[in-house]
């Protein structure tokens, strides 16, 4: 009888904080397809699925404004990941209309999201190469 231990990224970033251990997906253990809050794999439907943490940034794929539910208008995106997931979200900290296709995200660190949704803002070192239209200055 073998005893599994814990997968590798997670004993290693430990002792990081949550910004710098990045975001969290499952990867499972038969197929190696990543996923995002899944209990089956999409692949082979496995429910052996173990947490890692995601290498880099994401990229913004698709984003839309949206004033649906609320008189405020939120940002929806789709992001994908250096691993080939791709997660939907909100982007915060700043204008609706502000994020752009390709533009670098990371995960909202302690944010309280009451209806579970899935935050991130953009990078600050990579949005100030860009003007307000989504354009490399």
């Amino acid at each position: 009888m073998s005893v599994i231990s814990a997968p590798e990224s997670i004993e290693r970033r430990a002792g990081t904080d949550a910004q710098d251990a990045g975001f969290a997906y499952q990867r499972c253990r038969w197929c190696g397809t990543p996923s995002f809050r899944r209990l089956l794999c999409p692949v082979c439907a496995s429910s052996e699925l173990k947490t890692e943490y995601s290498a880099g940034p994401g990229v913004v794929v698709q984003s839309r404004v949206v004033h649906r539910g609320t008189g405020v208008a939120r940002n929806e995106a789709l992001v994908r990941f250096p691993e080939d997931f791709v997660v939907p979200c909100r982007i915060v900290g700043t204008a609706p209309h502000m994020v752009w296709l390709g533009a670098a995200v990371r995960s909202v660190v302690n944010a309280a999201a009451d209806s579970g949704e899935v935050l991130f803002e953009l990078v600050d070192d990579l949005a100030a190469e860009h003007d307000p239209y989504g354009r490399l200055r």
